[in-house]
């Protein structure tokens, strides 16, 4: 199972937070994650003890960063999503409904489903949104698997 496939949505949305925090200073404290998920701070800690397990933060202190393998992570996730949107909006979905039905779907694709949608659908370069979808590896070796 692909590191993304291993993620809740909470996890997901921990690793983003932690993820906007300055890569030069501490890092996130608890009580700011906590507060960005909208949750009480031990319930946020139970969502970084398998992130740092997997690698995708790391933590001292009191105070959460994320590792370069968490970085990856959270761009290989931005694909899932945006090449799932692209795919919503072929069906005919409107840019607001492809949000989200991606979010249904986005951290249980895989990489090779992934690469498979966007081969079918022409290898969009941008989602519905107007964001940049990063390429797929066979037409440039982005590194995805």
């Amino acid at each position: 199972m692909e590191t993304l496939q291993r993620l809740t949505r909470r996890q997901l949305e921990a690793l983003r937070v932690i993820g906007r925090s300055p890569s030069n200073g501490p890092g996130a404290p608890l009580n700011a994650i906590a507060r960005a998920l909208g949750v009480r701070a031990p319930s946020a800690l139970a969502h970084l003890g398998p992130l740092e397990e997997l690698g995708l933060i790391s933590r001292f202190r009191g105070k959460s960063r994320i590792t370069r393998r968490g970085a990856v992570c959270l761009e290989e996730y931005l694909r899932h999503h945006r090449v799932a949107e692209s795919m919503f909006a072929r069906a005919g979905l409107s840019p607001r409904a492809t949000h989200e039905a991606a979010l249904e779907v986005d951290l249980a694709l895989s990489h090779r489903t992934v690469e498979e949608i966007c081969e079918a659908s022409g290898h969009p370069s941008v989602c519905p949104h107007g964001q940049r979808i990063a390429p797929c590896s066979s037409t440039e070796g982005s590194g995805h698997r």
